[in-house]
């Protein structure tokens, strides 16, 4: 169960789907890397423009650094609430 800041949605959802993201995107290029396909699904979509790819690989990174070192209890709505709160008003 989830503390009822965790799920106010924000900062913290949009961090949550983008290292979610990636995470699916780096487990895609490995499983593609042992059927030699491509199956690096931010280059199949953004390979074309690369700066543009390298941003969103950049956005994703921070993400999960902020998600690891940044994001703690009320700080952006509670996204670590669970444990920092021991998940009060449960809902």
């Amino acid at each position: 169960m989830m503390c009822k800041h965790c799920r106010k949605g924000g900062l913290c959802l949009v961090n949550h789907i983008l290292v979610l993201v990636g995470g699916l995107n780096w487990g895609l290029t490995g499983i593609g890397m042992l059927l030699g396909m491509n199956l690096n699904v931010v280059n199949l979509v953004l390979g074309g423009v690369p700066v543009v790819e390298s941003i969103v690989y950049l956005v994703i990174g921070l993400a999960a650094l902020y998600m690891c070192f940044g994001c703690r209890g009320d700080k952006c709505g509670g996204c670590a609430g669970c444990e920092s709160c021991q998940m009060p008003n449960m809902q």
